[in-house]
């Protein structure tokens, strides 16, 4: 489409230009026109053969040819005029300066021009793939890594007969119908994704005879905001694995809070002395997990701040421009 109107705005330029000066202008037009055609897509064709092959002679051989024989379309639409061979030479001369080798040039820039754009385009898509691909692996690694912890607790139920076995086995049916369905779109609805956050902290609570250990606080409209699913996760696990067996009420406390067109996350637990080394446990993949997600999803729009107080950890995690920008990320990703 891009040819045909440049085509179409040259043969205008060119008839106007001509028609000013010469009796037979349509002619000449013509002619200058399909003598354009003919080098330029002619060497835009061998070009385009040609690449990636080391045949230099026979592309030199071609292009030979393509430069003796573009003046002739132009030369055979003056044959009533051209009557001496000095004429004829000169007029050759004249098309082969002002039409052919300008369009062997015209050709070659736009096939440059195509290559530049075509490999742009494949690269774009190759770091779009990777990043796809990235990202659902580290997506992937929630599952597993939610699921073993969970069936553990549900485990400990068991073995002690807890009453609260059979209830614990249906909220973990509940997440995940969530993680599988529900989080395979690029963003959830914050809300939703709070629901399951609650869901899992009621999972949680069934291991504590004591009132809610976890003190949770939400601010702000939860369902105007969009974001990647499965986000906090980590972060909420990590809180109850490195916190001390025996937690008392409002130990954990989570925080939720949608200001502006921020959203800023934290959760706060007390220090286990075992695993006081959380960042460098072996085999842990949560805060690293969430470290890269954010990465990738979120570039230059958050801040994860990881504090350790020494009898209590925190973390607190930032997201900017949340609500102006609901999460149409993948363009960024190219350019991060």
């Amino acid at each position: 489409m891009v040819h045909i109107i440049l085509w179409i705005l040259f043969t205008l330029l060119m008839g106007l230009q001509l028609s000013q000066d010469n009796s037979y202008w349509l002619r000449l037009t013509v002619g200058v026109v399909f003598t354009s055609l003919y080098v330029f897509y002619l060497h835009f064709s061998l070009l385009t053969r040609s690449a990636g092959k080391r045949k230099k002679g026979a592309y030199l051989l071609k292009l030979a040819g393509i430069v003796f024989t573009g003046p002739f379309i132009y030369l055979f639409l003056h044959y009533k005029t051209l009557d001496t061979w000095d004429l004829f030479s000169e007029y050759y001369f004249i098309s082969l300066v002002s039409i052919v080798i300008p369009f062997l040039f015209l050709s070659w820039l736009a096939r440059v021009t195509e290559n530049l754009v075509t490999n742009t385009v494949k690269k774009e898509q190759l770091e779009k793939q990777a990043v796809e691909a990235e990202l659902y692996y580290l997506k992937s690694q929630i599952n597993p890594h939610f699921l073993f912890n969970t069936l553990n607790n549900i485990h400990t139920l068991v073995y002690k007969q807890a009453p609260t076995a059979p209830e614990a086995v249906m909220q973990l049916a509940s997440l995940m119908r969530y993680m599988i369905y529900e989080s395979n779109a690029d963003t959830v609805p914050l809300s939703r994704e709070m629901e399951y956050l609650q869901d899992y902290m009621s999972l949680q609570q069934l291991r504590y005879k004591e009132s809610p250990v976890v003190q949770l606080k939400i601010q702000g409209d939860m369902a105007a905001c969009h974001i990647a699913p499965l986000l906090f996760i980590h972060l909420l696990e990590n809180a109850y694995k490195h916190s001390p067996a025996r937690l008392a009420p409002g130990d954990l406390k989570v925080s939720v809070e949608v200001k502006d067109d921020a959203l800023t996350f934290s959760v706060q637990n007390p220090v286990n002395k075992k695993f006081s080394h959380i960042l460098n446990e072996p085999g842990g993949i949560g805060l690293m997990n969430v470290h890269k997600r954010l990465f990738l999803l979120y570039p230059d729009e958050y801040t994860l701040d990881i504090r350790d107080q020494g009898e209590t950890f925190a973390v607190v995690l930032k997201i900017h421009r949340l609500q102006s920008k609901p999460h149409e990320r993948k363009a960024q990703l190219l350019y991060h």
